[in-house]
């Protein structure tokens, strides 16, 4: 018997090798970090004032009326008062209208570009009216209807809102408002104000049920993409707008524990009652919740009401936005305040994060990743979930549908597959991710995770791309060829020895 020994050796391209080793699949688990972050929509309010601006002085404040623009500095900080995101404008109807159909838009227009400006989005009230000559329903109306004030229903009442002509003009203006800006960028929320002193909602239990719609359809039709905020005033009218469509809710008077000896206070005995009774306990999943001081922070203190027990309210109502009415923040209050800005709104933490080290061009990048949501609310805007390929000649920012507005406060899973184009240049890439604008691809939202680069992305490691499908494709013919030609050379000999 005659025994054959032979060995064939075999070479194929080094990309073929790697694209047919197993891939590596690599793990980060970024650090936590205890910072207080300036996020969109969230937090703290400038009321009437922009970032960098004074503040009020003492205990005073000014609302409705036009805005006295403050000189800008070549500072955002803000002196006693949190950075912010959000600046605050409530405008009078008198101001805005000052003739029928003569709107003065230049109003809003000025308090969004210098929003803009100073790193903010505005949040809106168009005010009916107030408790003043010079803030009341403008001059024209009163005339057209006649002065009435002795006969209204409800004290904080100027004018009679069942009379036709004030759903009439009443109605055209936020129809005018919502065709001029209903979805612009720099326009946070709009809050639906139809009557009552300020358009806090007073009497609004009496309107009827035509008078009550058809200024709730005024907003609701003509803002349609812009967050509308709801007074939380009684449940017809709060039950109304949220029949319709997604609405938050907001109150003024937040803070007040009542006068000593008092035994009556919006926050003991109307807020936790209303919340639920007018139907709104769970408005928040969809929509911001949006708290306003009752006087300022220093009279809470002078007042020596407990801050924590006020915190932690508006915590469990799930508190988006504050407003101090730019009103310094009592010193003292700055480790509680801070602890409050650090729960106020959503605060997103990349708990885990996965993905392969190794990804061909034409294929896809399968990843992972664990969030825990550490505030009380969601991101009520869409911004969008990235990630980012980067070398030192390419640049590659990736979309994900990732829907951040239902990542609800605890943890929050969210797993894709990304294409990689097939013109992307293999070599080895740094893999980062952010939370991003999708129209400017600029990160948007602040983690509360260390490693932040420069501009605004997260890197998470690096990760090597191999050349697109069809160049592994001919290494492949080039393998099965030598393979073939080993195994025809192997036969031929072992046939030889044989014979």
């Amino acid at each position: 018997m005659r025994h054959t020994k032979t060995i064939a050796l075999v070479t194929f391209p080094l990309w073929a090798c790697l694209a047919l080793s197993a891939q590596n699949v690599k793990i980060v688990r970024p650090r936590e970090i205890d910072d207080v972050l300036v996020n969109p929509g969230i937090g703290f309010t400038t009321f009437q004032r922009f970032n960098g601006d004074a503040l009020n002085e003492g205990q005073q404040w000014t609302e409705g009326y036009p805005i006295a623009y403050q000189p800008f500095k070549g500072t955002l900080k803000n002196i006693g008062y949190p950075d912010t995101s959000l600046a605050y404008f409530r405008i009078c109807w008198r101001f805005l209208e000052p003739q029928p159909g003569n709107y003065r838009w230049d109003l809003i227009d000025s308090a969004l570009r210098t929003a803009r400006e100073r790193g903010q989005t505005l949040m809106l009230r168009i005010v009916p009216y107030g408790m003043e000559a010079d803030d009341d329903a403008p001059d024209w109306y009163h005339s057209l209807v006649g002065d009435k004030t002795a006969r209204l229903s409800n004290p904080k009442w100027r004018t009679n809102p069942e009379d036709p002509h004030y759903v009439e003009h009443v109605g055209q203006l936020i129809r005018e408002a919502g065709l001029r800006y209903d979805g612009v960028p720099d326009l946070q929320s709009v809050d639906v104000a139809i009557v009552g002193a300020w358009g806090e909602g007073d009497g609004s239990q009496l309107l009827s049920s035509k008078t009550r719609q058809a200024l709730l359809d005024a907003y609701l039709n003509s803002f349609q993409k812009t967050p509308l905020v709801m007074m939380l005033s009684d449940p017809q009218t709060n039950g109304y707008g949220l029949s319709k469509r997604d609405v938050g809710w907001r109150v003024d008077c937040f803070g007040d524990m009542g006068a000593p000896n008092a035994n009556w206070s919006h926050m003991l005995d109307y807020y936790p009652q209303a919340i639920i009774s007018f139907g709104m306990e769970n408005a928040w999943k969809k929509a911001p919740v949006a708290l306003e001081s009752c006087f300022v922070m220093q009279h809470w203190k002078d007042s020596g009401w407990n801050l924590d027990y006020i915190i932690d309210q508006s915590l469990k109502w799930h508190i988006s936005s504050f407003n101090a009415k730019s009103s310094p923040i009592p010193p003292a209050w700055q480790p509680q305040v801070n602890r409050w800005l650090k729960k106020m709104g959503y605060r997103f933490v990349l708990r885990k994060f996965t993905y392969p080290d190794l990804v061909q061009s034409g294929g896809k990048l399968d990843f992972t990743s664990w969030w825990e949501n550490k505030g009380v609310a969601p991101c009520y805007q869409r911004f969008a979930l990235a990630l980012r390929l980067k070398s030192r000649t390419n640049n590659q920012v990736l979309l994900t549908d990732a829907d951040i507005r239902n990542w609800l406060p605890g943890d929050n899973l969210y797993a894709n597959s990304l294409f990689i184009p097939t013109a992307l240049p293999a070599g080895k890439y740094e893999l980062s991710l952010a939370i991003i604008d999708p129209g400017s691809k600029n990160p948007k939202i602040k983690l509360a995770i260390a490693g932040a680069a420069p501009d605004g992305w997260y890197p998470m490691g690096t990760v090597n791309i191999a050349p697109p499908r069809r160049a592994t494709r001919l290494s492949f013919l080039f393998l099965a060829m030598g393979i073939f030609w080993g195994i025809a050379k192997v036969s031929y000999f072992t046939f030889a020895r044989i014979h």
